[in-house]
Order: C-alpha cells, then sequence, then structure tokens
C-alpha cells in the first residue's frame, strides 16, 4: 500500500534526515523502507554513513563534510518522487527459532492467557503459526523488533519492568513480539525461551537477525531446549501479578 500522506523529512542533527513514510505499523511498510535504503545507498555513496529504520521511518545519516543538509534533503526528495515499493519475498532471510513455551521461563504465559480468554495451548499455538516480520533493531545489541500479532494476544507492558530479563526470553506486547538477546531489564510479557543465540560478538554482523528477515517460532519440550544450549535460570521476580 502506498504511503497515504507525502513523506515527511524532519532533521535530526547536523548528519541526518529522518524520512517519515507512514503514521501505523504494516508490514508492507518494509517494502517500501527496503526500497528507500537501497536507493539512498545508491544515491549517497560514499556520502552515506548509515541508515536505520523502523516501523514507518528511515534515519539517514550523511557525511556533513561531504555533503550539505540542503543537498541530502534534494537528495531525498528526488528519490522520493519515484520511490516504488520493493518487490515481495526478494529480501530477508527466515529464522526458526526452537521455543520452549512454559511457566518456568515463561511466566506472564498464564497471564496472557487469561487477558486474552484463552487456553495456554491455544496462546502457544497462536504464537508460534505464524511467521513473523523484523520491523527494526534497537534498545539492547540485537533486539528485534518483530510483528505483527494475532490480534486476541495483543496485550499491553507489564505495569513494573523486570530488572532482570534471561537471554533468549520469548515476549510479547501490543503488536509486537521479540526474544531478549542478552540479559537486560524489561517490561515486556514472557511467554517462553530460545536457546538462539540472537547476539555474539564473534559473528559477522553481530546480530543474528536483520530488518527484513522473517522469524517462525518452534515450539520444543525442556530437552530439545537444553540439548541446544538453553539455561534454565529463573526469571527475576517470578510471574507478573
Amino acid at each position: 500500500m502506498k504511503p497515504t500522506r507525502l513523506p515527511c523529512l524532519e532533521r535530526a542533527g547536523l548528519d541526518g534526515w529522518m524520512v517519515r513514510l507512514f503514521d501505523s505499523i504494516e508490514e508492507n511498510n518494509l517494502l517500501w523502507l527496503a526500497a528507500l535504503a537501497e536507493e539512498c545507498e545508491a544515491a549517497f555513496g560514499d556520502t552515506l554513513v548509515d541508515l536505520v529504520p523502523s516501523y514507518t521511518t528511515l534515519l539517514v545519516v550523511f557525511d556533513p563534510l561531504h555533503i550539505s543538509p540542503c543537498e541530502a534533503r534534494k537528495q531525498l526528495l528526488d528519490i522520493l518522487a519515484t520511490l516504488t515499493p520493493a518487490e515481495a519475498g526478494t529480501s530477508g532471510k527466515l529464522h526458526e527459532l526452537p521455543t520452549w513455551y512454559d511457566l518456568q521461563v515463561g511466566p506472564d504465559l498464564q497471564r496472557v492467557a487469561d487477558m486474552s480468554d484463552l487456553s495456554v495451548e491455544a496462546v502457544i499455538e497462536a504464537h508460534s503459526a505464524r511467521d513473523y516480520r523484523v520491523f527494526a533493531l534497537g534498545f539492547a545489541p540485537g533486539f528485534a523488533f518483530m510483528g505483527l500479532l494475532d490480534q486476541s494476544l495483543t496485550c499491553p507492558r507489564l505495569d513494573t519492568p523486570r530488572q532482570k530479563v534471561p537471554a533468549g526470553s520469548v515476549a510479547i506486547a501490543g503488536q509486537q513480539t521479540a526474544a531478549y538477546p542478552v540479559v537486560t531489564p524489561g517490561g515486556w510479557n514472557l511467554i517462553g525461551r530460545t536457546p538462539a543465540r540472537l547476539f555474539d560478538r564473534n559473528r559477522e554482523g553481530l546480530s543474528l537477525l536483520r530488518v527484513g528477515d522473517r522469524v517462525r517460532f518452534v515450539p520444543v519440550n525442556q530437552d530439545t531446549f537444553e540439548a541446544e544450549g538453553g539455561e534454565t535460570t529463573l526469571t527475576n521476580g517470578g510471574p507478573a501479578k
């Protein structure tokens, strides 16, 4: 779907422009954002420093010593004037993440079931039944914001975030799902855990997941989870009240 209004360019410091294409989260947004990123790489060349995509925006960071903000803005306007979306399915890798869904590692699983008026089994089935697109990376190294959730699973973040969420914890909040790559505070609803190494300093690119990738959570039992290196450390704070 084409953006419903003209893109908005917002200054982002002395060396960046934020290109806002959309106002709401939709999976098809990625096709436009991927096309914009590709066009920026070609047009800016060596003057491009970084591209940071999100659900609805693309941050374009340039070298102000080689291109002025005004020149960068004109470059972006020229790109946007003829922008067309990338073809669906032409980019992004599919990752299958083994996931142990259990109250021991997903202390909010019952809470989500109660809020959704579903059984725990139905929550697991609904969460693992679809592929999720990686919309953005941020918050913590390798943390991928993915969506969109089945509407039946939509639920708010915790009122009080946990101080420590174990690495690999699979969680949901709002229309999004994610897996915590490292131990960090967090306020999302924890429903399981994956043994996959989502962030590795020895891996090229560091993060397992990239924007545009697809992720499928595959239910496994505890034995398989532990055999693949999963940690059964109890979540700090226990089940949310």
